[in-house]
């Protein structure tokens, strides 16, 4: 199965234009799947909707969630898929396997007054803490996700309009904008670049390391983890509950879901329909106010 992994790995980069994290992750979840069929001796031709069930069996043992399950069955079967394409195979085992059924859950947010506070921190003007209070306003500011943050570069941005170009998932370019506040802390941070950058090739990357070379997501996932400790915030939140936050505080002041699509880059509105949460504050007043008999 090495040599057909390989070549659908392959097809996937040259072909259908994958991000290196999505053929990171199909590489990770088929060779997990190729382990487990070396160790039952079997090959691919031999595999059928049985075995691909007991696979995922001892995926459920090993307290996966369902989603990380559902990741896996979806790349093996693009993987299959692909081998029916170049004849190695005649039919799809996983295409009969049942997709297992989704926890529903609400994405993490802030309030309002928390992303206040939070966003209070860095208060320094050394040039690093003025990169960090840029990247916390621009998250917040945008929605975007970390990778797109850290892909943004120079030409990217147009002050004078306040918008960002952003390459989101699947290579697909959208424009995004951003608010007054985003663009105080960027254009601070950009008169300060200077100091971080240090000469380096990487000229182009908005958001620099110490080294002057372009910030990874990790980097980002550490900046926010720090700022959470620095205030001291009780609860668990990541990078990404910036973008929960944004898509939600903008839904609860009445924008449109479509327009909420398109600022978060979903293909589908019902990703987007998951913001339609509303706290139980808002529920009473809109009852108190609605119903004839409240």
């Amino acid at each position: 199965m090495d040599r057909e992994l390989a070549e659908f790995l392959s097809f996937l980069k040259h072909e259908k234009n994958a991000s290196p994290h999505t053929i990171n992750s199909y590489r990770r979840d088929l060779n997990q799947l190729a382990l487990y069929l070396s160790e039952k001796k079997i090959t691919l031709t031999g595999v059928d909707n049985v075995i691909l069930r007991s696979f995922l069996a001892t995926l459920y043992e090993k307290e996966l969630k369902k989603s990380s399950v559902a990741r896996k069955l979806a790349a093996i079967r693009s993987f299959f898929q692909y081998c029916i394409r170049m004849k190695w195979l005649n039919d799809n085992p996983a295409k009969i396997v049942a997709t297992p059924k989704q926890d529903k859950y609400l994405p993490s947010f802030l309030s309002e007054a928390e992303v206040e506070a939070f966003l209070d921190f860095p208060q320094s003007d050394r040039p690093l803490d003025l990169r960090d209070r840029a990247i916390l306003e621009l998250l917040y500011a945008t929605g975007l996700r970390v990778s797109e943050l850290v892909g943004i570069s120079l030409e990217d941005v147009s002050f004078k309009e306040r918008l960002i170009r952003v390459m989101g998932k699947g290579k697909k370019e959208r424009i995004v904008p951003f608010g007054r506040k985003a663009e105080d802390s960027l254009k601070n941070y950009m008169r300060a670049r200077d100091f971080i950058f240090k000469g380096n090739i990487e000229t182009e990357a908005i958001f620099l390391n110490y080294r002057g070379e372009r910030l990874t997501t990790r980097s980002v996932q550490r900046i926010v983890d720090k700022y959470i400790k620095t205030s001291a915030m009780r609860r668990k939140i990541s990078p990404h509950s910036l973008r929960h936050s944004f898509a939600s505080h903008l839904l609860g002041r009445g924008a449109d879901l479509r327009a909420i699509q398109e600022f978060l880059g979903h293909e589908s509105l019902a990703t987007t329909q998951k913001y339609t949460h509303v706290d139980l504050k808002q529920l009473l007043e809109v009852y108190r106010k609605s119903h004839p008999r409240s």
